[in-house]
């Protein structure tokens, strides 16, 4: 009997995932994989606060607490343990996020062990981080790219960065999927608590942070009383959440909610919205994007280059409030409806979590993305049709 790769996946909070990307990408890694490889999946202590609930296994996957953050400045000490500790057992170690890659040039020196790193979005140039933060995680970028066997990125612009920035051009091209999400029904129970989901509404579920844009959206709605909005997050998180929503909670069109953990509920109310606003100007595929398209929802964009790409550029786009008010004024019925089918053909395609588990599994065994495209009959031609038949349709109607 064969055995099964052994994977280590390192700098996500763990499992079962909640909120955000790596987390939701290990749920389904190891839904998908689990039959071939054996994983090991690292946990904040944190997060998952020790009783008779916390699990030590998920889905097959073994998982092993540290008694710190994932997030923060914690990241890097957090992710330096993981490795050190996953080097000892796993033929192959998931770095996600390079917190803990300045600990690389060092592995290469005592072992022969794989090791894999999705650099995420060009980390270090995230608003939120000091000077000395910047440098640390710049640094740590520079010696990710350097010094691991496998570097992933999840946006093609993305990988253009590495690929000019560090001359490396072995870079795998491998996106978020989105096709979990399926488009539910609102139920009595959703409207009873929400009466507000009764009226067509905008939808928009993000962490609360200023490179997500949530002043901007905010502002817009404000003066586009007749444009409801619905907007999930973690506002009570730091002082930018608590005075957005002590300035815009008294509009009658804004509702601002709590995060909501249930997937079905959350799904139910987004998957019913009249479109999607998506603020992001940081990172590469945001899952949250991903996801709306899949469920068919047209989308209004922050315009930067990695939500175009992602998008296929057929979305809508601005770039501050007043664009963004523009657009709210100025769509028809149809335009939403066939931006909507255009998004949920391009995002079954490129965004399908089988696919994208095929291309993690190819890279733990050492193959090329050229020859997994071929071995697991992903649809690359598929993609390339919609990617045609969008680009002969916007040449038809311009």
């Amino acid at each position: 009997m064969k055995s099964k790769v052994r994977v280590a996946v390192i700098g996500t909070t763990g499992l079962p995932a909640r909120y955000g990307g790596f987390e939701t990408l290990t749920h389904h890694l190891v839904d998908q994989l689990g039959a071939e490889v054996d994983f090991t999946v690292y946990c904040s202590g944190k997060y998952f606060e020790k009783s008779p609930k916390r699990l030590s296994v998920f889905n097959g996957a073994k998982l092993i607490y540290l008694p710190l953050n994932a997030n923060g400045y914690q990241s890097v000490i957090y992710d330096i343990i993981s490795i050190l500790h996953a080097i000892r057992h796993a033929d192959v170690v998931l770095a996600l996020g390079v917190s803990g890659a300045m600990l690389f040039p060092v592995l290469k020196l005592f072992t022969r062990k794989k090791i894999l790193v999705n650099i995420d979005g060009q980390e270090w140039k995230r608003p939120k981080w000091n000077w000395i933060a910047k440098k640390v995680l710049g640094f740590s970028e520079k010696m990710a790219v350097r010094f691991a066997d496998v570097v992933i990125t999840d946006n093609k612009v993305i990988q253009q960065y590495v690929h000019k920035s560090y001359k490396r051009k072995d870079t795998w091209l491998i996106e978020y999927g989105g096709d979990h999400v399926s488009k539910q029904p609102l139920i009595d129970f959703h409207v009873e608590q929400f009466p507000f989901l009764k009226d067509p509404y905008a939808f928009n579920v993000s962490r609360i942070e200023p490179e997500n844009n949530i002043h901007m959206i905010l502002d817009a709605f404000s003066r586009a009383p007749l444009q409801s909005l619905v907007m999930v997050g973690l506002w009570n998180h730091g002082k930018y959440g608590v005075d957005l929503r002590a300035k815009f909670s008294n509009y009658a069109n804004i509702h601002l909610l709590d995060p909501i953990y249930d997937q079905d509920q959350l799904n139910s109310i987004r998957s019913n919205a009249k479109f999607y606003v998506h603020g992001h100007s940081a990172g590469g595929t945001n899952p949250s994007l991903v996801e709306a398209m899949c469920l068919g929802l047209p989308i209004l964009s922050y315009g930067i280059d990695y939500n175009r790409d992602t998008t296929n550029h057929r979305a809508r786009y601005f770039s501050n409030a007043e664009e963004l008010l523009k657009q709210l004024s100025f769509f028809s019925e149809t335009d939403l409806s066939q931006m909507g089918v255009e998004m949920q053909q391009y995002g079954m395609q490129k965004y399908a979590w089988q696919r994208i588990a095929s291309l993690y599994f190819s890279a733990f065994k050492g193959e090329s993305q050229a020859v997994a495209e071929l071995t697991f009959g992903i649809s690359k031609q598929n993609v390339h049709a919609v990617e045609l038949k969008t680009k002969n349709t916007k040449a038809a109607t311009a």
